[in-house]
């Protein structure tokens, strides 16, 4: 968190179990300084409790392991089309690779 610099990253996503710190203090820490970036939570944890203070902090998505690469990135392209920062943000269609 010391080395956040506004506007720096587009997305951020975050395990709720870290070392030291919680995923979901770090997006609460982000939204107190007044953060917009999107938040995706990833986690093991499935406890309603979690999932709930999670959204309540403003994360973008609360996904539940295990995780296919396949909706983290359409997760993912949808926050950064939220945001404003992908590549077909302005409705076209992303090239896709493959």
């Amino acid at each position: 968190m010391a080395e956040y610099v506004p506007g720096r990253f587009d997305c951020l996503i975050t395990d709720v179990s870290m070392p030291g710190h919680s995923g979901l203090d770090l997006l609460q820490r982000l939204r107190t300084i007044g953060s917009p970036m999107p938040v995706i939570i990833v986690t093991a944890d499935t406890t309603p409790a979690t999932r709930l203070r999670a959204m309540r902090c403003g994360a973008y998505a609360f996904l539940t392991k295990p995780v296919s690469s396949e909706a983290l990135l359409r997760h993912l392209r949808s926050a950064l089309r939220h945001a404003g920062s992908c590549p077909g943000a302005d409705g076209r269609e992303t090239p896709r690779d493959g």
